[in-house]
This record gives C-alpha cells, sequence and structure tokens, in this order.
C-alpha cells in the first residue's frame, strides 16, 4: 500500500538539515524498493528546503509510521509534523512494481 509522508522542518532549521542529510539519504537508499518517490519540499523561492515528501510502499499504516519514525532527520528533531497519509496514484508515472 503506497503512503505519502509530509514532513515540515521546524523553522530556523536550515542547519540541523544539512547537518543530518547525508543519514537520511543513506537510510532512504538502504530502503530499497520500499521508498517509489521522495525529495525536499522547497520555499516560495524553490532555493531552500522547508520540508519532505516521499511516497512509501508498506504494508499498512504501522509500517509507514515505523518507517518514518526510524528516519535520521525525524530522530534529529528536524520535523515541525510528520503528516503520514495513504495514498493513490491516479495520474502521471505509475509507482507499481
Amino acid at each position: 500500500m503506497l503512503f505519502a509522508l509530509i514532513c515540515r522542518d521546524k523553522e530556523g532549521a536550515q542547519d540541523l538539515r544539512l547537518n543530518t542529510r547525508e543519514a537520511h539519504l543513506t537510510y532512504v537508499s538502504e530502503s530499497g524498493p520500499l521508498v517509489k518517490l521522495g525529495g525536499p519540499l522547497l520555499d516560495d523561492s524553490g532555493e531552500r528546503m522547508i520540508g519532505s515528501l516521499l511516497i512509501i510502499d508498506v504494508p499498512d499504516m504501522k509500517a509507514a509510521r515505523e518507517w518514518a519514525e526510524s528516519d535520521p532527520y525525524k530522530k534529529a528533531g528536524l520535523f515541525q509534523t510528520v503528516d503520514v497519509l495513504p495514498w493513490r496514484a491516479t495520474v502521471g508515472v505509475s509507482l507499481d512494481q
């Protein structure tokens, strides 16, 4: 089942994001095909990272929340909010395996 993780950074946490980025990217890459799509949310200028959006494929909400809680960004306290929502691809590129 697909889930969207919409994560918003705490205000003024740019340095924390940059210092934790390598560990986050390693976590994502080591998750293999579980992560279907992901990247940073940007401010209005399109320059500064202010959060993250990930689409993951896991069995259920419990697994989605566990994966989100294990993200180094989350563990470092980067996020102000993390929303985990069931999601269905309807338009665009298929995310099926």
